[in-house]
């Protein structure tokens, strides 16, 4: 039951990024030193996973590249940490034939996964502290699918996945129910997913029966929602920071907080942020 498989779905058209993503992945969008995705691939890589599977689409092609081993003739401390990385991991690659949502992207996975659990993971979603393998000591203690989740303003309800369900110890919650971008009045709690799971074999089955819901996709959510009546899923509430770097306001805010964080240019850069807000008075 350890988990040694993660899935990185990023076949999305990025529309909220528009224009920067015309001709890019939102994927491959940078945040500070390295593109979002490869955030991502280095979370899954420090709890312990070695095998990858990145569900592409069209216009994609650039993630692949950019996982290939390093040639350049000068390296410096963040390509050899990635080719450090590349060097101890399998990345696979598997293209979603059209953009139907996340259910159907996810059901490309089932050979890779096999009777497997394994940590989903999405490719525009960066959280501090990584927050995978807080999901796989969860997994280990109760064995069953596990989605992390965090409290959202009301205003940003319709926006995420919601759930219902009752906590059965502190920060750990057992789904009673789950609804794709709710209206706010008929949100069931201010309680959303955020794009980490760590999923049990039996997802597959309900998403080969799944329909199109939301926006006319097929939809992860309404899969789970039909898993729980039949399996148990928890919720773990994430206390740590995540930035969706599929919204512009969120990207520019995870490059100004990391990169104040940042060894390399942190003191400068928040110096010209104390100079620049002297400024602006």
């Amino acid at each position: 039951m350890r988990i040694r498989k993660a899935v990185i779905p990023a076949a999305g058209y990025g529309t909220r990024m528009l224009p920067i993503t015309k001709a890019q992945p939102k994927e491959m969008v940078p945040v500070v030193h390295k593109p979002v995705i490869q955030y991502v691939v280095e979370e899954a890589y420090y709890s312990g996973i070695r095998e990858i599977l990145i569900i592409t689409g069209k216009h994609k092609r650039a993630i692949e590249d950019h996982f290939d081993r390093s040639d350049l003739p000068k390296k410096e401390k963040y390509t050899e940490e990635l080719d450090t990385i590349l060097g101890d991991i399998n990345i696979f690659f598997v293209r979603q034939r059209e953009q139907k949502g996340l259910g159907d992207a996810i059901k490309y996975a089932k050979a890779f996964v096999d009777d497997e659990p394994f940590a989903l993971l999405l490719g525009d979603n960066i959280t501090i502290p990584p927050c995978t393998k807080m999901l796989m000591d969860v997994f280990e203690k109760y064995r069953s699918s596990v989605i992390a989740v965090e409290r959202v303003p009301k205003d940003r309800i319709p926006f995420h996945g919601i759930i219902k369900g009752y906590e059965i110890e502190k920060g750990i919650y057992m789904i009673e129910d789950m609804i794709e971008k709710p209206k706010t009045k008929e949100a069931p709690s201010d309680i959303a997913t955020l794009g980490r799971y760590i999923l049990t074999p039996e997802i597959f089955d309900y998403l080969r029966t799944l329909k199109p819901g939301y926006g006319g996709e097929y939809q992860l959510t309404d899969a789970l929602r039909e898993m729980s009546k039949n399996h148990p899923i928890y919720a773990m509430m994430y206390t740590g920071k995540r930035y969706d770097i599929g919204n512009k306001f969120e990207w520019l805010k995870a490059n100004v907080e990391l990169a104040v964080k940042d060894e390399e240019i942190g003191n400068e850069f928040k110096n010209w942020i104390i100079n620049f807000v002297r400024w602006l008075k």
